[in-house]
């Protein structure tokens, strides 16, 4: 087998080097969509208008019981992807559930998948909660890594704020980690708020240290996203899908994707 290496799968962004990436979660169109037969709200057109306004990726968490997103979202939104070949699609989702599936389907097809984000959330779980353990994890999470660099997919592990633990998360084979930023956002504007920052910029130091990319994701919104960029360092991608698609609601789309790169852009003013 052909040694793996990041040079060899999906390119970065196409952004200057210190700069995040926007990717849309549009989950939760698809969970408004589902709610009726007629295909209303289009998480296609959703996916469409977020891209035309700046957004760098789209995201999608496929789970089994297909309560949001379904299998035919996830090969309709790849094909969409091909005429966007300077951003990027990622799938989430538990990897031993059905996320290879997706990895393995669309590289069938010939359809663009550049990142896959490892989640172990089971199949009931209302929303992902918590990231992957060490060294637990690490001996089963191996082979299914391998999988997805053979289709040149990156990957990126959904992960708590645990300095020690990204060193583990390199070395399992991940490209990226995704900081699970929950804690940081409950505790936006009250008094721990700091203490639950600093956890995320010593993590995100550790992984920096190690050449490990950082992704972040869950509950980040226009009121806190700032702030975590500006203290947390080298920060890839944002993955945002609640909050940005109820702000969408009162914005529409394409003014919702313009306020939060206005965000993002403001980290890197004020750093």
């Amino acid at each position: 087998m052909k040694p793996f290496s990041p040079a060899s799968h999906a390119p970065e962004f196409p952004v200057a080097p210190h700069k995040t990436a926007l990717s849309v979660n549009v989950n939760k169109v698809a969970l408004l969509r589902n709610t009726r037969h007629l295909d209303i709200p289009s998480v296609r057109r959703a996916a469409e208008i977020c891209l035309q306004a700046g957004a760098q990726g789209i995201t999608v968490h496929p789970r089994p019981d297909e309560r949001h997103i379904r299998a035919d979202d996830v090969f309709e939104l790849a094909a969409l992807m091909k005429d966007w070949p300077d951003r990027e699609f990622n799938i989430e989702g538990n990897p031993f559930q059905n996320l290879m599936v997706f990895v393995h389907d669309l590289a069938a097809r010939g359809l663009p998948l550049h990142q896959c984000t490892f989640v172990p959330d089971s199949e009931d779980q209302f929303t992902s909660d918590h990231g992957w353990n060490f060294p637990e994890d690490a001996e089963r999470l191996r082979p299914l890594i391998e999988e997805a660099h053979d289709r040149r997919v990156r990957v990126s592990l959904f992960m708590d704020p645990v300095p020690e633990a990204m060193a583990a998360a390199k070395a399992v084979g991940a490209d990226r980690v995704e900081f699970y930023t929950e804690t940081y956002a409950r505790a936006w504007g009250g008094p721990e708020k700091l203490k639950a920052l600093s956890r995320f910029t010593e993590a995100g130091r550790a992984a920096a240290a190690i050449n490990l990319g950082v992704n972040a994701g869950h509950d980040l919104n226009r009121d806190n996203l700032t702030e975590f960029l500006a203290a947390v360092p080298g920060v890839l991608e944002v993955s945002i899908g609640h909050a940005l698609i109820a702000d969408a609601l009162e914005q529409g789309y394409a003014a919702t994707v313009q306020d939060y790169l206005r965000c993002i852009d403001q980290a890197f003013v004020s750093a």
